[in-house]
């Protein structure tokens, strides 16, 4: 008997079906970002991140290209199992040679080789509009500027966006989840709250009022407590997305587990949102301190995550995607270890008996409780986790860093 039958059957003897949930894992989306790739900088501007996003780190090798990213994201993805999408913002478009257009007139074909790698390789495309790093970002602010010109270039930006998603889901076949975030807020404390938040409302409205099929468009709304610049305030508060989304017909919160208080935790909020909204969507990242996105790791709050997703049975209600990005190591190594740390916690929660551990907290008896939920901890894992690797194709160890070190030299280094 092979180490996995063994660890299969430690497992069988808590109620878990291994097979079915790795099957089941196998077919659960996950978007990767593709900003982890360039430091966020994208392809429609030069210069330094503005708008509450920064960056960390010179290592050497950063995409600068369109055909550099999308072959560094190739790699990356030939290394992680489990079943992909891609994750794009506006700024990554990708303009034929003595052609540009600002962001308000962006359309689908700027967007075209984006679709053709999606499609190339069977994957789905999410989407964000750019709301930072543009000239247009007046005193900090988008789409809840009192300046409606401001206001107008934003909005069109939003409803170019919305047109561009519906594209990539016609083509893909997959529905596209578009999310809108700004860093919109001030330094100091305000002297209005409550108008940049009306305008801010308004705005967003225009942008939903361009027509789609929310069978194929999932526009989503995120929150975010602070950023660099706007310390005191920001208008897109968690309340404020929070309630939009809830009386917005079609529209999804999305929560990022940085974008809150360091002593708030994402996971608990999973279940409080699936009892009222029939999906929503996550940024997963890994927040120290802050909203720093540093890359995903197996850490406690990353495995509860997954756990309330899976126990709540919410892998058809919840859009997964990966947002982080550290300019100080190796900006592929940093896709794989965050890709595969997060298949690691949604497998270790497919493979937790959540049924018995349910059945014993509605009884009562939650000393039991505590003693199974302590030994399951112990059940062979990595035994699990390779066999999930090797029907992917793809090595469960540390050897995949073989192929990062190789790529680097062959490609990072003479770039």
């Amino acid at each position: 008997m092979t180490a996995y039958e063994l660890a299969k059957e430690k497992y069988a003897k808590y109620g878990v079906d291994v097979e079915a949930a790795i099957n089941t894992l196998k077919n659960a989306p996950v978007s990767l970002h593709c900003w982890q790739g360039d430091d966020v900088i994208g392809f429609d501007h030069e210069g330094p991140l503005t708008g509450g996003i920064q960056t960390t780190g010179n290592y050497p090798g950063k995409a600068t290209t369109p055909e550099q990213l999308l072959a560094d994201m190739d790699k990356a993805m030939s290394l992680c199992p489990g079943k992909k999408k891609l994750n794009v913002h506006a700024c990554y478009a990708i303009f034929p040679q003595g052609e540009f257009v600002d962001r308000d007139k962006l359309e689908p074909k700027h967007f075209k080789k984006w679709v053709d790698f999606a499609k190339e390789r069977g994957m789905g495309i999410d989407f964000n509009p750019t709301f930072f790093s543009h000239p247009k970002v007046k005193d900090g602010l988008t789409l809840s500027s009192p300046d409606k010109e401001t206001r107008d270039f934003w909005i069109e930006h939003g409803k170019a966006c919305i047109r561009i998603s519906e594209y990539f889901a016609k083509e893909t076949g997959i529905p596209c989840v578009m999310n809108i975030w700004t860093g919109d807020g001030y330094k100091d404390i305000p002297a209005d709250r409550m108008g940049p938040r009306q305008r801010y409302k308004e705005s967003i409205e225009a942008i939903l009022s361009e027509p789609f099929d929310k069978n194929l468009v999932k526009p989503c709304v995120e929150s975010k407590v602070f950023g660099i610049g706007v310390e005191s305030y920001t208008a897109g508060s968690a309340e404020f997305t929070l309630s939009f989304a809830a009386t917005h017909d079609g529209c999804l919160p999305l929560m990022d587990n940085g974008h809150y208080h360091p002593t708030e935790v994402v996971s608990d909020k999973i279940p409080a949102l699936l009892c009222f909204y029939p999906e929503i969507a996550l940024h997963i990242t890994r927040g120290v301190r802050w909203d720093s996105d540093h890359v995903l790791l197996l850490d406690d709050e990353t495995k509860e995550i997954a756990k309330e997703i899976v126990r709540n049975d919410a892998l058809d209600r919840v859009y997964m995607a990966l947002d982080y990005f550290d300019a100080s190591i190796n900006r592929i190594s940093a896709w794989v270890v965050g890709f595969r740390s997060w298949q690691k916690a949604l497998l270790m929660a497919l493979c937790t008996p959540n049924a018995l551990l349910k059945d014993l907290q509605d009884k009562g008896e939650f000393s039991k409780l505590m003693v199974v939920s302590e030994e399951v901890k112990m059940l062979p894992f990595g035994e699990i986790w390779e066999h999930y690797c090797e029907t992917e194709g793809v090595v469960a160890g540390a050897e995949w860093f073989d192929e990062i070190v190789k790529y680097e030299t062959e490609v990072l280094a003479k770039r």
